[in-house]
């Protein structure tokens, strides 16, 4: 049997093993084995599996594969962030990045090769989409990453993924099954046992997937706002226009209806003379309102040729404190990585644009320039 008609074991969650151990002439507890070995051990040589059978490993070695992104480059910040470019079995690489703090280490990993959603501000979307990732690629993004950083070795406490944040190249929502199984993966007690406060999803606000999550995970939600009004909105999060402002705090206000304790974050990309002005803060007070929310106002992350520019931080202040001051919970974030690129919105990757909007921008660049040499 060839490889490529061989089970990739990464590909399916506890349950999903335990079924396929059944249908290989194994039981269930097999495969609940198999998947310790696999998530909780970082063991992928079947012989060192050492509670399955003789019988047992040949069948595997049969009839799975245990296929994983592999880094094609590393690099690290002067603050401790680390990003890899991660390349896939068909040559289109993803981008990957840890956040190490004094009391977490957080992982932000991607979903799609690319984006659909052509957000103006994130350089992902002026990238273009190519597909999908499997339930591996995503879950496999955190088992490179833990054998990257000696994640199993008990002196590296500072180097411990404790928080998964869907919040890479893509849209989550967007590509529901595999992300829903990889999450389940990720907070399974036999998988990587993270809490479902540690593992957040970040959506720009695929409402009918919202509804359809609120039942399906219990994992944390992140909403990119960036703007308080439609108008402005369909601007800078083009799928506003599908599904409006309205539309996404109603789904907001249902996610943690029977939660009354969690809250959504909200995240802001402040960008100067967009959406930084005191009307927008106050508009944004108003909107939330009743939200069980807490809200992120992140610094503009530029890269090549944007057409926006960062809010001075003493605008972003006063933006803060005017949500404050309405009992909203307000953070500025703290910018990470972003001498490696590795900041909110400049993952880019490497990958082939089945949109072609990369070359359609490049074109409307040049064309730019020729009009003015």
């Amino acid at each position: 049997m060839d490889d490529t008609s061989k089970t990739n074991l990464l590909n399916l969650d506890q349950l999903a093993m335990q079924q396929f151990f059944i249908e290989l002439g194994e039981k269930s507890f097999r495969g609940t084995q198999v998947f310790q070995w696999i998530h909780q051990h970082g063991v992928t040589d079947v012989t060192q599996m050492t509670n399955l059978s003789k019988v047992c490993q040949q069948r595997i070695l049969e009839h799975c594969t245990f296929d994983v992104p592999q880094i094609a480059h590393d690099q690290q910040s002067v603050d401790g962030t680390r990003k890899w470019l991660m390349r896939l079995a068909d040559g289109n690489n993803i981008e990957t990045v840890f956040i190490p703090e004094d009391d977490r280490g957080t992982l932000c990993i991607s979903s799609q090769v690319g984006c659909a959603l052509n957000c103006t501000f994130c350089s992902t979307g002026a990238m273009g989409f190519n597909r999908n990732l499997t339930t591996a690629e995503i879950i496999g993004q955190i088992w490179v990453a833990r054998k990257a950083l000696n994640d199993h070795d008990k002196d590296s406490q500072n180097k411990k993924i404790t928080n998964v944040v869907m919040m890479g190249m893509g849209e989550p929502l967007l590509n529901y099954d595999p992300v829903i199984r990889a999450m389940s993966i990720m907070m399974s007690d036999h998988g990587y046992n993270l809490s479902k406060y540690r593992v957040t999803l970040s959506t720009s606000g695929v409402v009918p997937k919202m509804y359809d999550l609120a039942k399906d995970s219990e994992c944390a939600l992140a909403v990119s706002l960036h703007a308080a009004r439609d108008e402005l909105r369909n601007e800078l999060v083009p799928i506003n226009k599908k599904y409006p402002i309205k539309e996404l705090i109603a789904a907001c206000k249902m996610f943690f209806a029977d939660q009354p304790r969690r809250k959504i974050t909200f995240e802001y990309t402040m960008l100067k003379g967009v959406n930084d002005t005191m009307l927008d803060a106050k508009q944004m007070a108003v909107l939330l309102k009743g939200v069980p929310a807490k809200v992120n106002l992140i610094p503009f992350n530029p890269f090549p040729d944007t057409k926006y520019e960062c809010s001075e931080r003493d605008h972003i202040v006063r933006f803060k404190n005017i949500l404050v001051n309405a009992g909203i919970n307000t953070q500025i974030r703290k910018t990470r990585g972003d001498d490696i690129n590795a900041a909110c919105g400049q993952l880019v990757g490497n990958f082939v644009d089945r949109t072609m909007r990369s070359k359609r921008i490049l074109e409307k660049r040049s064309q730019g320039v020729a009009a003015h040499a």
